[in-house]
């Protein structure tokens, strides 16, 4: 088994190598989807859905990543991420790139594969959908959810119906009936319903199930044909319903492991015509056991408990099997390797019970004992002894029986016990049974060989006359063709051979090999003599077929007589094609297994056949095209009864007109090689073969000749084609030249209709903008008179305020004028009070610093008096300089005095001056100050000289009060040019607004 992990990666193949499933499990591939982040985890699947055509597969984890699966091309890929967990898919629409995907917030989305864009999206469910069932046509789907199921056309993705019930009852599933207009609604109280599609009108409803196995319906299965409705729940009953009758015909008990049935399946087949007789059932235990549900017998089981099943699709060809599993993997299955020991053919009914040595060996010594049953569980009789027979050999050593024994151990004589018994062969075994019965030796060498060969030139455009949908199917039928033409020359003209091996290539399709074998076994046994009159009909087997016809209803044959319908009408229509045109597949398989079952002459036999038993209406037509009509198409007669009337035809006939007297007993192909056949006119195929290659030839040389005509043609008609086009490009240049040209005119004119618009929209726009700008002017005009009248108010107000100001100031001034005036006086009293003392005490200082030193001198002079008197000798002259010397002395000492005493003075009456002045204001510090520079200076004059500043200062407040009567003056005047300005103003404003209307004027 080979596992894949998807990891990370968006494409990429499934598997490495080459698929070998096991026949004990069956499984080509386990697919994971972990991740590599940094907590590494594996991601679960939780869905998954088939295509139409079953080869390929979608599949959903619970992250929302959705992968293609494509088995045929093994590989896969990430078409979509929907980021949260899907609960439904569907794959099987009419485009076959998109799908349908029902998401974890109630809505369903259409996506398409190729592109990985979103195709469309509904909503409408109030609760998850679980389910999503596509019709036959792919045009509708049923979506159903808990509480609802809606029916949605996928051409417009419009909700068409909406199925609403009760609570209390509760939809289990709602879905459409294979090939049918038929939608089946289940719901949770076992009530199933049928109703037509298109009118949603209630075709029937199938009764309660008996109380003896009543079981509540969980899941449900229909057979392709739609005929047979599997039910299942909560049991380990299954409930088989038939639709048709709708009834209950069979209760099948599964084995008492399983106790509740959680998904049912049928098992497609190839040859059951979609009656599935296989059922596929998964139970709670996750395994999921298919059974027979007419011999209800266990066939295989798939999953185990330990890697159990959560849900199980099949493909619509049962080829494979898709189960996700409770751990979240992906297993697909092989459906051949599953059914390979189911499939195996019978074994032989003669059983080599002992082997003797061969020198032993006698006549009485080789015993074989025969069974009624398979050789796995032989049957035995009510006493328990297996009954056994002695088969004698002649003395060739070959067996009484040999032709009757098949090369695959089969009995020809107990097949046709067999065919008699049930009028066909099973289903299941009749491709074996008819590799058996036609001893086909399986050549691939030789048939590769005539392969090899490539498609012969006669049938290279078979596809024009036989027009097949199916391009498979086209190319199978090209490849067996040509290699029956490379087999023997005359199957290249034969223009029936389709017709014939049409049948056989749709049924074996898959194995050409078989198909080539089977055609060509056909041709060499049951188409003897068939080109004796090439390239006429067969005229002696028509002849045959004529004479058993008068022997055995003369009336008939005089109708046809006498409506000149020949045989070449009534039966080599049916012969050519071999009864595919009249017959349907059943009937037509069903027919074959007699065919292949008898000798030769049961084809011929089987024309008569069909003829008598279609004389009914062969009698009442009159017309000739009512005849080929007839032997061309379908018509409601029984296959049954036609085969039993060839029997009996093949019993009745008289030997000497009996078809098996001329025809040779069946012939199988040879074992290596195949075997010649010439049973032909050759000269006549020959001479159509010369002629075909003449006629090809001279057809090459006319193709040749015609080639190089139409070159030539094509070369004219290219030129002419140019030069018509240069023409009309000429042409439509010219057109469009006056076009413009005219288009231009239109766009001046328009241009200049826009111009005078626009100078008139501009006239308009400008005077709306003088207007504009007048408005404005005059606003602002009006804004600034306003303004500067407020100016003129605030400076009125701002006069008058300092004009009062002014008063008051003038007033408090005065008085303190008047008060500081006796300050001064009293200081001046106190400074010339104290001025006084300062003066005497300074004086009186210095007049004893002065008599004190003139003592001194007085003293010195004295002693040096003493010292002239005594030197008497020294001149006089000295004695004189030194008289000048002291009085200079003492004249400098005078000065000293007299400067510091000032200097002291003055700094006294600067320290009493500024502390006086302090209470002053300012219009009188200036005053003030020159009041105190003159008393300081004045300090320096004699007192008479500061008596007459005092005075001074009198006159200064005299000068003050003066210029008083200057600012009332001066005040005047101010107020008399602010009237002056304000009128000025006014002039102005009443000259600025008489203007603008006599413009508008």
């Amino acid at each position: 088994m080979q596992s894949t992990d998807l990891g990370n990666k968006e494409s990429g193949k499934i598997w490495h190598r080459k698929p070998s499933p096991a026949t004990r499990d069956g499984i080509i591939v386990n697919i994971i989807h972990s991740t590599s982040d940094y907590h590494p985890k594996v991601l679960r699947f939780l869905n998954v859905a088939f295509d139409g055509s079953g080869d390929c597969l979608i599949a959903g984890d619970h992250q929302g990543n959705i992968y293609v699966f494509d088995l045929h091309g093994n590989r896969f890929n990430l078409v979509q991420r929907t980021a949260q967990a899907c609960t439904a898919l569907a794959f099987n629409l009419r485009r076959k790139s998109e799908f349908l995907v029902a998401l974890a917030d109630y809505s369903i989305k259409c996506f398409d594969t190729v592109t990985k864009e979103l195709v469309s999206w509904m909503r409408g469910h109030e609760s998850s959908v679980f389910s999503i069932s596509v019709h036959a046509s792919g045009r509708y789907a049923i979506t159903t959810s808990s509480d609802t199921a809606q029916l949605w056309d996928l051409d417009t993705f419009q909700r068409k119906r909406k199925l609403n019930i009760r609570q209390s009852v509760g939809i289990q599933k709602v879905f459409f009936l294979p090939l049918s207009n038929t939608i089946i609604s289940c719901f949770k109280d076992n009530s199933i319903f049928a109703w037509e599609c298109d009118t949603l009108f209630c075709k029937y409803q199938l009764p309660a199930p008996p109380e003896s196995s009543s079981i509540l319906y969980k899941v449900f299965a229909v057979t392709r044909d739609g005929r047979i409705l599997a039910a299942g729940g909560k049991s380990n009953h299954l409930h088989l319903w038939c639709l048709e009758a709708t009834q209950l015909f069979r209760i099948i008990q599964m084995p008492t492991k399983v106790r509740a049935i959680r998904h049912l399946e049928f098992l497609p087949d190839s040859f059951d015509a979609g009656s599935n007789q296989v059922l596929g059932v998964l139970s709670q235990d996750g395994i999921m056991r298919f059974v027979n549900i007419q011999t209800c017998k266990l066939l295989f089981e798939i999953g185990s408990l330990d890697e159990g099943i959560s849900s199980s699709v099949i493909s619509p060809h049962g080829r494979y099997i898709a189960s996700v599993m409770e751990n979240g993997s992906l297993n697909i299955y092989s459906v051949q390797a599953l059914t390979h020991e189911i499939n195996k053919p019978p074994p032989p009914l003669v059983k080599v019970i002992e082997d003797l040595p061969k020198n032993k060996l006698s006549s009485s010594d080789l015993k074989m004992k025969i069974t009624s049953g398979r050789v796995q569980q032989p049957a035995k009789s009510r006493e328990g002894k297996i009954q056994t027979r002695i088969l004698k050999q002649d003395l060739m050593g070959n067996f009484e029986n040999k032709e009757n024994e098949l090369s695959d151990g089969l009995n020809k004589k107990r097949l046709q016990i067999l065919l008699k018994g049930y009028g066909e062969y099973p289903t299941k075994y009749r491709m074996f049974i008819w590799r058996s019965l036609l001893q086909l030796p399986e050549n691939h060498t030789a048939f590769s060989s005539l392969i090899d060969k490539g498609t012969h030139v006669a049938f290279l455009n078979l596809q024009k006359k036989y027009p097949i949908k199916s391009r498979k199917l086209l190319r199978v039928l090209q490849r067996t063709l040509s290699a029956l033409a490379h087999w023997s020359a005359i199957f290249s003209d034969t223009p029936y051979l389709p017709l014939l091996a049409f049948p056989f290539v749709k049924l074996f399709q898959n194995n050409q090999l078989i198909c080539f074998e089977v055609v060509a076994t056909l041709i060499i046994n049951w188409c003897q003599y068939w080109f004796e009159y090439f390239p006429n009909p067969p005229i002696n087997i028509l002849s045959m077929i004529e004479n058993v016809l008068a022997f055995h209803d003369k009336e008939l044959l005089q109708h046809f007589i006498d409506h000149d319908v020949t045989s070449q009408l009534y039966a080599w229509p049916l012969l050519e094609t071999v009864f595919s045109e009249v017959l349907t597949r059943e009937e037509w398989l069903k027919l074959f297994d007699n065919i292949f079952s008898n000798h030769p002459s049961f084809l011929l036999m089987t024309v008569v056949a069909y003829n008598i038993c279609s004389r009914s209406p062969l009698l009442h037509c009159t017309l000739k095209d009512d005849f080929e009509y007839f032997f061309h198409h379908r018509n409601n007669l029984d296959i049954s009864v036609v085969i039993r009337e060839v029997y009996h035809l093949m019993e009745i006939t008289p030997a000497h007109i009996h078809p098996e007297s001329e025809l040779e007993v069946f012939v199988a192909l040879t074992k290596g090689q195949y075997p010649v056949f010439n049973q032909y006119p050759k000269f006549i195929v020959d001479y159509q073969t010369q002629e075909r290659e003449r006629i090809r030839n001279d057809e090459l040389d006319y193709l040749r000749e015609r080639q190089t005509v139409e070159d030539m043609q094509a070369e004219v008609d290219q030129q002419r084609v140019k030069d018509e086009a240069w023409y009309q490009k000429q042409e439509l240049l010219r057109k469009a030249e006056e076009t413009r040209r005219e288009m231009l005119l239109q766009e001046e004119e328009k241009i200049v209709e826009q111009r005078q618009r626009l100078a008139a929209v501009k006239r308009e726009l400008k005077i709306k903008e003088i207007q504009l700008q007048d408005a404005a002017r005059r606003r602002f005009l009006k804004l600034q008179q306003d303004q500067r009248e407020m100016e003129l108010q605030r400076l009125d107000d701002e006069i008058e305020r300092k004009v009062q100001m002014r008063d008051r100031e003038i007033a408090s001034t005065a008085k303190d004028l008047e008060m500081r005036h006796l300050e001064l006086e009293t200081q001046k009293r106190l400074y010339e009070k104290n001025l006084t003392k300062n003066q005497e005490a300074v004086a009186k200082a210095i007049q004893e610093d002065a008599d004190a030193y003139r003592r001194k001198v007085d003293l010195e002079d004295h002693m040096f008096h003493k010292v002239i008197e005594a030197d008497q000798t020294q001149s006089r002259e000295t004695q004189k300089w030194k008289e000048a010397e002291e009085k200079d002395f003492h004249l400098k000492s005078e000065k000293k005095a007299s400067a510091l005493s000032d200097a002291s003075r003055k700094w006294f009456l600067k320290q009493e001056m500024s502390a006086a002045l302090e209470h002053a204001e300012n219009p009188f510090i200036q005053e003030a100050r020159r009041l105190q520079n003159e008393q300081v200076a004045s300090s320096c004059f004699p007192r008479t000289s500061r008596l007459n500043d005092i005075s001074e200062m009198g006159s200064s407040a005299q000068i003050s009060l003066n210029r008083k009567t200057e600012w009332d003056g001066m005040e005047q005047n101010l107020i008399k040019k602010v009237r002056n300005l304000r009128q000025r103003l006014t002039a102005q404003a009443r000259n600025r607004c008489q203007t603008p209307h006599l413009l508008a004027t």
